[in-house]
């Protein structure tokens, strides 16, 4: 009984144990005992690992499962879905001290003067000999997905630095409280998974910088442009641009990633819980909202591409064809009167020279990106070819 209450305690719900039901099987242990006889149990076959809940804690599958379809009914009756947040580059950006630039080093002395203001978003953590910057909104965005999503933090890094990070964006254990997935709670190497994650996927929404991480879950990732505050960061991606911290700037609060993004998530949670769609909530999927709303925002664009594929290459298979087709545009390979969009990196080409000759928008592969990223049809003008905005 001690067991089971520590359980539910670190979880923070009123669920049960099936105590209708007699063992075997067991439906989960903690160190190595049984959460409902109590007995100890050497091996008792697969079994799902959450330390980040409760050290030493494991459920079967039977228990995971039932635990998700009661937490599914819980989460309907309050109006809330699931937000999965990624920490680097999504929510912040950190960069190790011996790795701060001369042009950067201003921020040292700066961090260290507004330590003790509790609205400061630049953090020096001395015991990890860090600095962490906090993106723009970052606390009003948590604020307000609060109120539709429950939210977990799910990052590649080691435990103690994703629970201090935590410290810095809840410290009053408002949003997560147990909810922090690292690295060693993963069950694939380099794969980030939702099956540690005890929740059902059709209610899931996942942010993150990185795609390539989510290989079985891209239907539910919101990709987020990334954010380089640092020098350290711009020359992990191979960026030779100088850094926002370089150039003394930064994202701002109003319309930066996190504001945008999070008018997608209240479209989202929106449609997902219209009453005119009926009242079974829990056959509705959060991903088929989020298609449809990714749909709409090159809705009515005719595209075709010039000079950017390789080769010998199926236009069909290349990924900014899909990303174009996924955000709701027609993509065609030869031009006629219907096409309203050329993509190219080269004003010369034959489609090229026919967009200009027929008053068509000839843009580069970034406006598609762009679109995606801000998740709305961005000023074909700001992506002509050549613009130095855009290259």
């Amino acid at each position: 009984m001690m067991m089971r209450k520590m359980m539910l305690k670190s979880r923070g719900t009123s669920k049960n144990l099936a105590d209708e039901d007699s063992c075997p099987p067991h439906p989960g242990f903690y160190k190595g005992l049984c959460l409902r006889c109590g007995q100890l149990v050497e091996d008792d076959g697969p079994m799902l690992s959450l330390d980040y809940i409760t050290k030493d804690l494991k459920l079967g599958t039977r228990e995971s499962d039932r635990q998700r379809k009661a937490d599914l009914k819980k989460l309907l009756r309050e109006k809330k879905l699931i937000l999965i947040l990624d920490l680097d580059h999504t929510l912040l950006n950190s960069t190790r001290l011996v790795d701060v630039s001369m042009e950067e080093e201003y921020l040292l002395s700066q961090a260290d003067s507004i330590k003790d203001d509790p609205k400061r978003s630049l953090f020096k953590l001395d015991a990890m000999h860090m600095l962490t910057k906090l993106r723009p909104f970052v606390h009003t965005f948590l604020k307000e997905a609060n109120t539709m999503f429950e939210m977990y933090i799910y990052t590649m890094a080691e435990r103690s630095y994703a629970l201090e990070i935590a410290k810095l964006l809840d410290p009053e254990k408002v949003y997560f409280n147990c909810k922090v997935i690292s690295q060693a709670d993963c069950t694939q190497r380099h794969q980030k998974g939702l099956d540690v994650v005890l929740g059902a996927e059709n209610v899931v929404l996942i942010l993150d910088d990185t795609e390539f991480v989510w290989q079985k879950h891209k239907e539910n990732l919101i990709l987020m442009e990334r954010y380089h505050y640092f020098s350290s960061s711009c020359r992990q991606f191979g960026f030779s641009a100088k850094s926002l911290s370089e150039l003394m700037k930064d994202e701002r609060e109003s319309n930066g990633a996190l504001a945008t993004i999070l008018n997608v998530l209240k479209r989202a949670h929106q449609m997902f819980f219209d009453p005119v769609l009926g009242t079974d909530l829990s056959s509705r999927d959060v991903r088929q909202v989020l298609k449809d709303i990714r749909r709409e925002i090159l809705q009515g664009c005719k595209i075709v591409f010039s000079r950017i594929f390789p080769s010998k290459s199926e236009p069909e298979d290349q990924p900014i064809w899909k990303l174009a087709e996924q955000l709701g545009a027609t993509c065609c390979t030869d031009v006629d009167v219907s096409i309203t969009h050329v993509v190219s990196t080269d004003a010369g080409t034959q489609k090229a020279q026919w967009a200009l000759q027929n008053e068509k928008f000839l843009v580069n592969p970034r406006w598609i990106e762009a679109a995606n990223y801000l998740w709305c049809r961005q000023q074909e003008e700001d992506f002509l070819i050549g613009n130095s905005r855009n290259t």
